[in-house]
């Protein structure tokens, strides 16, 4: 049974596979909405601090699907603030023991845990170069938080699941709200607002016929550009651990070079698309796609034929975040149908202790 976010064995009742990943990841809207609230003013005065301090880089740090949500950050900084972004490679510190010169630069680091060895040493190491380290962390007593210069609380509360959910989408919304402050950007702040409203559409959104299509498939692909490729990133990741289903993802454009050499007839394609100014060359592709037999299933793209899942329209940085949302409740039911635990997926730990 369930009590205060913390499960319990009842002798009776043996615990229920997926139990967790489900009640977290539906708590996802209600996550956002207290985040908005308890950040906001901690936000203003980052987003003033940044703009003082005008960074003249950004460097992300994370693992997972925390690295997924600084790929989200990547294109939302380049593309909303202008400000080069760019994933740190942890080993350069912890194993090779390299020092940087990172002075004026923003230093990133994304984290559920906040314990993971390597990117602790990143971290010391940055502060070490002379960045100005910004943690945004679900454990806020967590050795990170102790070290970063700024803590930003992605609030999301236990999370028991091995699987990441309510945690990835808190550390997305936490980024956008750290760019619309950082940008002075209104607008995007507002639909910000909106967001927890959204995300309880979202979760109620049918993406069964996609699951029971891919539940006997051996390898796909999930697709996405811009701002929504972080989305496919974090799909791919969750095909594998909690199906037990090989999935790669790729950006929309990078796919037409090497990897499409596996594209036939039947192949299985998962691509998500956003309303912005990448959605044309996107439904270029999944007409392509479509054109050479693979079986395509999109969420967020006009006119994409019998594969088409029901999805929300929204601002355009708002829409892979509630694309995910409904992709969470989809793998779900395909992990059981696969027989599958999505809880405990197999050889993995919520906290991985790479060095």
């Amino acid at each position: 049974m369930y009590g205060d976010g913390v499960l319990t064995l009842d002798p009776v009742k043996p615990r229920v596979p997926g139990a967790l990943m489900f009640k977290e990841a539906g708590e996802a809207a209600s996550v956002v909405a207290g985040q908005l609230a308890d950040n906001a003013a901690r936000m203003r005065r980052l987003g003033e601090a940044l703009r003082t301090l005008s960074p003249r880089a950004v460097v992300t740090c994370a693992r997972g699907s925390s690295d997924h949500a600084a790929t989200f950050a990547k294109y939302l900084f380049e593309t909303r603030l202008g400000v080069l972004t760019s994933s740190a490679a942890l080993s350069v510190s912890s194993v090779y023991g390299s020092e940087q010169d990172l002075e004026g630069v923003l230093f990133l680091a994304i984290s559920q845990s906040g314990k993971s060895p390597d990117l602790l040493s990143a971290v010391k190491a940055a502060k070490d170069g002379g960045a100005f380290v910004v943690a945004m962390v679900n454990d806020t007593a967590s050795p990170l938080a102790q070290i970063a210069d700024e803590t930003i609380p992605l609030a999301a509360g236990p999370e028991l699941s091995v699987a990441a959910t309510k945690s990835y989408i808190a550390s997305l919304s936490a980024i956008i709200h750290l760019t619309a402050e950082w940008s002075r950007d209104a607008d995007l702040l507002g639909a910000l607002k909106r967001l927890p409203a959204l995300l309880e559409q979202a979760w109620a959104l049918d993406w069964t016929p996609a699951a029971d299509a891919l539940k006997d498939a051996r390898n796909l692909y999930v697709l996405g550009r811009g701002v929504g490729y972080a989305a496919a990133q974090e799909a791919a990741l969750k095909f594998k651990e909690t199906c037990g289903l090989h999935a790669e993802s790729f950006s929309a454009a990078e796919v037409q070079h090497g990897p499409m050499a596996l594209v036939k007839d039947g192949f299985p394609l998962l691509v998500f698309a956003q309303d912005d100014e990448s959605r044309a060359s996107v439904e270029t592709l999944i007409a392509e796609m479509a054109g050479r037999g693979a079986d395509v299933w999109s969420a967020g793209a006009t006119d994409a034929g019998t594969g088409a899942l029901p999805a929300l329209r929204a601002h355009p940085v708002l829409e892979p975040i509630l694309l995910i949302q409904s992709f969470y409740r989809m793998i779900h039911g395909l992990a059981l149908a696969r027989g599958y635990d999505p809880d405990q997926p197999p050889h993995l730990n919520k906290v991985t202790e790479t060095v």
